[in-house]
């Protein structure tokens, strides 16, 4: 169970994502929907140098007409190129997620280089995928006239591999030498 409960207030929970925004977006919007959504998310997991118990998550979300998994694909090679600059290899392996069909963890590996401890090895950067129809039909969009697919990225994370960090927890110890470096 990754949801952190509040002892005070057992009715309220500490957000572990942010789609709730995602939906709440296509119930007040008609497509085309093109959306990304940040937020500080808390997940009640066994930390280490590649995970943190809290995190900002970047979730993004494009429904239209005749959206495949090409243009998701596209749009994640796209922005990994344009984040992590230089030559970074993208690949997506299948995963499952509940409200995605198919679901895809999406790695990358950034060109070897000695300033980037990560660099020359494959790391999983988002999960993403292709929004289920029953999700799309909840919303009161047609899937038989609209698809779409959905992303989500730790933001923490996406830094450490571009500055070459070797643990993430370096980014909440408070040390304002470290921060400062950026």
């Amino acid at each position: 169970q990754d949801t952190f409960y509040l002892a005070d207030a057992p009715e309220l929970v500490m957000r572990t994502h942010t789609s709730a925004v995602q939906v709440r977006y296509m119930l007040d919007n008609k497509p085309p929907i093109r959306m990304i959504c940040p937020g500080k998310v808390f997940r009640n997991e066994a930390t280490d140098a590649t995970h943190e118990a809290q995190f900002f998550q970047l979730e993004g979300l494009m429904i239209d007409k005749d959206i495949s998994l090409g243009h998701m694909k596209g749009v994640l090679e796209y922005f990994s190129s344009k984040f992590f600059g230089g030559e970074v290899q993208v690949r997506f392996r299948p995963s499952f997620f509940p409200f995605v069909e198919p679901g895809v963890e999406v790695d990358m590996m950034i060109a070897k280089n000695e300033h980037n401890k990560l660099s020359g090895r494959w790391i999983e950067i988002m999960g993403a995928g292709m929004t289920h129809p029953n999700v799309l039909r909840n919303a009161g969009i047609d899937p038989t006239v609209y698809q779409g697919f959905a992303f989500g990225a730790g933001i923490d994370r996406l830094a450490v591999l571009k500055y070459g960090i070797d643990d993430i927890r370096l980014m909440y110890n408070g040390d304002l030498r470290f921060v400062n470096q950026f």
